[in-house]
């Protein structure tokens, strides 16, 4: 079975950081395309950041120069290191990716910043 498994969420004050880890498995294929979305309460689903095929990483404007995404495609994982968290930031953070043209997501992480 395919699955991505997110882990790495929690409550963090602002100013703080947090590593956001994804680990896919269940396919001999690798995933391609993986990345970071998040949706926060009464809001549609939002990307935070993405590897293209290309090999490019998109991040959404709230988040540049804050956040970092890193992936071992040998480990099928991806990272999401967040620095400088604020309020807004809070929002169940999913992980993302695709398999022969099908796209797999994970069950969630949620992530908190108050003080």
């Amino acid at each position: 079975q395919v699955q991505l498994v997110e882990s790495g969420g929690g409550l963090v004050q602002p100013g703080g950081s947090l590593r956001l880890s994804c680990a896919g498995s269940g396919s001999v294929f690798g995933f391609a395309n993986m990345g970071w979305y998040r949706q926060a309460p009464g809001k549609p689903r939002e990307l935070v950041a993405r590897f293209t095929s290309g090999g490019n990483i998109n991040y959404a404007d709230p988040v540049k120069g804050r956040f970092t995404i890193s992936r071992d495609n040998a480990k099928n994982t991806v990272d999401l290191q967040m620095n400088s968290l604020k309020p807004e930031d809070t929002a169940v953070y999913y992980c993302n990716g695709v398999i022969l043209g099908r796209t797999y997501w994970g069950q969630g992480t949620l992530v908190t910043v108050s003080s």
